[in-house]
């Protein structure tokens, strides 16, 4: 079986939200990068990459997300991650690699998409 990396984009209101699905790693992580990159092209700087579907990510995913917040920091945008609690087995894979790795702090993450695109937004602790 072959998993690949698939990218939809939407809009919310202000914010652009990248669902993302499949294994983000050294192979896929240039196609989620290239999506951030062109969001913030199009002058859009509070992003939402909503990771729920992300059944594995490597370091070069994890590489890829650290890029994505510092590119939105230096526009002075917001980038929220979606990290579900409960996923396909035990929670979100993608929350258990950014905490094993000490950059979850980094980010802010919530629940779902409606969650993070509220006007009175709270992140979940890290």
């Amino acid at each position: 079986m072959v998993v690949t990396l698939k990218v939809t984009g939407d809009e919310r209101g202000d914010w652009s939200v990248l669902e993302v699905s499949g294994e983000l790693d050294l192979v896929t992580s240039p196609v989620l990068r290239q999506h951030v990159h062109d969001v913030v092209a199009e002058g859009r700087h509070s992003l939402v990459l909503d990771l729920s579907d992300v059944l594995f990510c490597d370091s070069s995913g994890v590489g890829v997300l650290i890029a994505a917040r510092r590119l939105i920091r230096s526009c002075q945008g917001s980038l929220r991650l979606i990290l579900p609690a409960q996923g396909a087995v035990d929670g979100s894979h993608v929350n258990r690699v950014l905490g094993a790795l000490g950059v979850r702090r980094l980010f802010e993450v919530y629940p779902d998409v409606a969650a993070a695109v509220a006007d009175d937004a709270r992140p979940l602790s890290a």
